[in-house]
């Protein structure tokens, strides 16, 4: 369990908080790109506790700016989108993308007054259909992380989106913890597809964790027949990445950024994605839909309830919630173990089902949760490094420590996965698995 104020410290996102600062060193993906369409209408976002909103304006340019006109407040996600900037629709007060006042219509012909008016804004890049922020104290930000899912063609890849009402961490532990996928994801009879799985093998792995300069490998090790063993490695990479292995029969690379929306809510952005070669359609029609009413790992198109203009990602909201227990059926629950209509509400059900902010120090850590608790461990010490001496983690500086692959490999009994693994632990759009998982 944690102290109270080390849980305090991961939770709390906010502006001038310990975490805040931390995430501020890095880029965040906050939207995708087909989300804001040039001259189209803001879209309100909250980021680490900031609301603000996004715009492209007619050349193309993305701004991600304050929500409220500093003149009187007046909510600019109302704004006009027009000619090169957002207009308050109170004042007429006109904002470029970088937050440059370039009209203050009511104002007498020769006031200076835009002269000395910003918005707060922040740096926005695009790249392959996803845009990302960032709100650090750099004047010139560093690249953009090499995160592969991201780097690949856009046939290789799916990306989804969704909230989940609760902390980052929590929705984040929850992808870095192997032993639960066997048991959580399994079903009540003993026809169903979890027999299929080599976890089910083995539903008591050890562990063994190891750190590298863009996080943790966080390592499960199964026995299998024939003196071989069965390594799964699962990713934590800074600052809320996570890297799920692939499957046999499910080959796609897949992970989660866990973006912190506000201290009780987060962005989940999951990725599944081919290095080498498109997805083929079949997986494409799964993610997208579902089958037969279940989810996948991906929120489908069909979960979605939007919400009013005003509500930070109100196309990001799903109908599935602490308030309508996450779909539980007690039908489904005769034949899967977790009555829930699909895997990702499996696991935001778990996560998020007692409360938006966890109490830890209420929790019983077993072996199990190794990974989780090296994470926390590596969280709270380059946190306090950054406050205490101003120590930035490398990560946020050399964008090629996250180029890194979850990984699922058969290796000989007591064999050494880090040395068996290295190669393929190192991420390469175009390169593929070299293995079979």
């Amino acid at each position: 369990m944690l102290k109270t104020e080390d849980n305090e410290l991961l939770v709390r996102v906010g502006p001038r908080t310990p975490m805040g600062e931390l995430m501020r060193l890095y880029w965040l993906p906050f939207l995708r790109s087909d989300d804001i369409a040039a001259n189209g209408q803001p879209y309100q976002v909250r980021l680490l506790g900031e609301d603000l909103v996004a715009f492209r304006d007619s050349s193309g340019r993305v701004g991600l700016v304050d929500h409220a006109c500093p003149h009187r407040g007046a909510p600019l996600v109302f704004g006009r989108n027009e000619d090169g900037g957002l207009r308050c629709i109170y004042h007429g007060w006109k904002f470029s993308a970088d937050g440059c006042c370039h009209e203050t219509p009511a104002e007498p012909a020769n006031s200076t007054m835009c002269d000395r008016i910003h918005l707060k804004s922040y740096p926005v890049r695009e790249r392959n259909s996803m845009l990302w922020a960032y709100m650090g104290p750099d004047t010139t930000p560093p690249e953009l992380p090499s995160m592969e899912w991201n780097m690949v063609p856009a046939e290789n890849v799916h990306v989804s989106m969704r909230i989940q009402e609760c902390n980052w961490l929590q929705a984040l532990e929850g992808e870095i913890d192997s032993a639960h996928a066997a048991i959580l994801h399994g079903r009540a009879d003993a026809s169903g597809s979890i027999n299929q799985w080599k976890q089910a093998a083995d539903l008591a792995p050890t562990f063994e964790v190891a750190e590298h300069n863009g996080g943790v490998h966080i390592a499960s090790r199964r026995k299998l027949d024939g003196n071989r063993n069965y390594i799964r490695v699962n990713q934590f990479l800074m600052p809320f990445w996570t890297l799920v292995p692939p499957f046999s029969g499910y080959p796609e690379l897949s992970g989660h950024a866990w973006v912190p929306i506000d201290d009780e809510h987060t962005l989940c952005v999951m990725f599944s994605y081919s290095p080498d070669k498109p997805l083929p359609e079949k997986a494409r029609r799964l993610f997208a839909h579902g089958l037969n009413g279940r989810e996948t790992g991906h929120a489908s198109e069909n979960v979605f309830i939007p919400k009013p203009l005003t509500t930070p990602y109100h196309t990001y909201w799903t109908k599935y919630s602490r308030e309508t227990s996450y779909g539980f059926s007690p039908e489904l629950a005769r034949t899967y173990n977790a009555g829930f209509p699909g895997l990702w509400l499996q696991d935001a059900a778990c996560q998020s089902g007692v409360s938006a902010i966890y109490d830890r120090t209420q929790e019983t850590l077993g072996v199990s949760d190794s990974g989780i608790a090296r994470t926390r461990r590596v969280l709270l010490q380059t946190t306090k490094d950054l406050q205490a001496n101003g120590t930035r983690p490398l990560s946020a500086t050399d964008s090629s420590a996250l180029l890194v692959r979850a990984i699922s490999i058969t290796v000989p009994e007591g064999a050494d996965w880090v040395a068996h693994g290295s190669e393929y632990m190192r991420a390469e759009p175009g390169k593929g698995l070299g293995y079979e998982p």
